[in-house]
């Protein structure tokens, strides 16, 4: 049952990861005189570097879908859903958002990182349905 834990623990670990890169790449381009401090004080005045605004999109993109993929965890997790399925299907989520992760922040080729998105939502509708079913076959946990 703990196992659906582990895929949660793995993308709140990338999300860090992103957020410490974007943090490095401001203090950088604060330096290195690219971005006005005085900008971040509410995010007015210049703007910032192409690669600072998709990255500062980035992060908050990983507060956006992701948090339903904590929740279906959460939920697989309180009410004893737990199956392979489930937890290979969580796995999967966290593997596309690392492809999205890279391909966003390295490459930023658009049809691909659509794709990987696209296919990311599917799993994660995947996620939600399949612990439906189980729910519904199982009379509630």
């Amino acid at each position: 049952m703990m196992q659906i834990l582990a895929p949660m623990f793995a993308l709140f670990a990338l999300t860090v990861a992103v957020v410490f890169r974007l943090a490095f790449l401001r203090f950088g381009a604060v330096r290195r005189r690219e971005v006005d401090m005085r900008f971040y004080l509410a995010y007015q005045g210049s703007e910032e570097p192409d690669q600072l605004r998709i990255a500062s999109r980035h992060v908050v993109n990983l507060f956006e879908a992701p948090l339903l993929f904590y929740v279906v965890c959460l939920t697989t997790y309180v009410t004893g859903q737990t199956s392979g399925l489930l937890v290979g299907l969580a796995w999967l989520y966290v593997l596309l958002r690392v492809a999205h992760t890279y391909v966003h922040l390295f490459n930023n080729v658009l049809i691909l990182r659509f794709r990987v998105f696209f296919l990311s939502w599917l799993v994660l509708i995947a996620l939600w349905l399949v612990l439906g079913l189980q729910l519904a076959f199982s009379g509630g946990g």
